[in-house]
């Protein structure tokens, strides 16, 4: 069910990860992400794993949430590592008839599920520990410098804390018309793909009218509460960096400089 998944979901508690400067996670998490691309090789992959299993004990949120996240592009992730599988070149390990397996396909293929599960890990591990909120503060914060080009941060900030805000009720709203439509009679399973396709529109219709009216009702409460932009606008809970968050950062960089580290010793290794 679609109500299952907890792809931007917030999860209120007291941990290490969750008292951490909102500003701070983001920063991290894009350094994190960057490290990920940087990895060559699995002594690299394995580091980069470990930290992540780290903050995600330190976060105390169930495991069970974030395979909840992978469930959502398990089927995108097979699929591309099966295809990377056949588009490299290099000692062949077996082959199957016209189909060769090498090992370097094999490889990029265990790297790219790699890279993309540990993705949606990363990114779980900051949208489970920040509120909408606070999100939307170390945004607005992180993005102040484009004021100098008269670009108006605070409303862009809100509005991708909003969006990733309602991706958990739009999923709930999605359930609750399919269950509606399968009360009705309709079969969304069984046909060919033309017919599964002109299913989905008993679906997408009132998903997108629902949604149209759930952004009006959003917007007129806004302007009811006299919303009007970042101008003027004085923060309850101002953002501090503590110890915790000085921890945070070198224990990070310490990773993004063993990931440095184990690539070139890889490549010395191989010359």
């Amino acid at each position: 069910m679609l109500s299952n998944i907890a792809l931007g979901r917030f999860y209120p508690g007291n941990s290490f990860v969750h008292r951490l400067d909102p500003r701070v996670k983001i920063v991290l998490v894009v350094v994190l992400l960057i490290t990920v691309f940087f990895s060559n090789n699995y002594l690299a992959f394995f580091t980069n794993l470990a930290a992540i299993f780290i903050f995600m004990v330190f976060a105390k949120i169930s495991f069970k949430n974030y395979f909840k996240n992978m469930k959502v592009i398990l089927f995108i992730v097979l699929f591309t590592s099966v295809l990377n599988i056949f588009y490299a070149k290099g000692p062949l390990l077996f082959k199957i008839g016209p189909v060769a397996i090498t090992k370097c396909g094999l490889d990029n293929s265990i790297f790219v599920a790699f890279r993309l599960l540990t993705l949606i890990l990363i990114s779980s591990l900051l949208t489970f520990t920040t509120s909408p909120t606070d999100l939307t503060d170390a945004l607005e914060r992180i993005l102040k410098p484009l004021c100098v080009f008269k670009i108006k941060t605070h409303e862009l900030a809100m509005m991708m804390s909003i969006a990733l805000r309602f991706i958990p009720t739009l999923l709930e709203e999605t359930d609750k018309i399919i269950d509606a439509q399968k009360a009705r009679g309709a079969d969304m399973e069984s046909g060919n793909a033309l017919k599964r396709i002109k299913a989905l529109v008993p679906i997408l219709v009132p998903l997108l009218v629902a949604s149209f009216r759930r952004a009006f009702d959003l917007a007129m409460a806004m302007e009811c509460r006299c919303y009007n932009g970042g101008d003027g606008r004085t923060k309850m809970k101002v953002l501090h960096i503590c110890s915790n968050d000085v921890f945070a950062i070198s224990a990070v960089v310490t990773v993004f400089l063993l990931v440095l580290w184990s690539n070139f010793w890889v490549l010395a290794v191989h010359l």
